[in-house]
């Protein structure tokens, strides 16, 4: 399912809306490391892949940008595990 992740900047998170539900990624600048603190999918719409979706947004931003990243998220984290091509982003 190709879902579309909107980032909003000034809120430092990115965000999904599938069937009029909100799922968001949450992280915080520190230097020139972007730090995944939180991965929200809501039940109602849980089992699409939207977590991984974010995630992948959220790093994809970070490579444009010339960051790292830091997944103090446990869903991130694990995400991060299984994607081998982003580990030269990880800080």
């Amino acid at each position: 399912m190709a879902v579309s992740v909107q980032h909003e900047p000034q809120s430092q998170r990115f965000t999904v809306e599938v069937d009029g539900v909100q799922a968001l990624l949450e992280y915080q600048m520190r230097g020139d490391q972007l730090v995944i603190t939180h991965t929200g999918v809501p039940e109602a719409i849980g089992g699409r892949g939207i977590a991984s979706d974010l995630v992948k947004a959220a790093f994809e931003y970070a490579r444009g940008a010339g960051y790292k990243v830091r997944p103090a998220c446990s869903y991130a984290a694990a995400w991060a595990e299984r994607h081998a091509e982003y580990s030269q982003l990880l800080a």
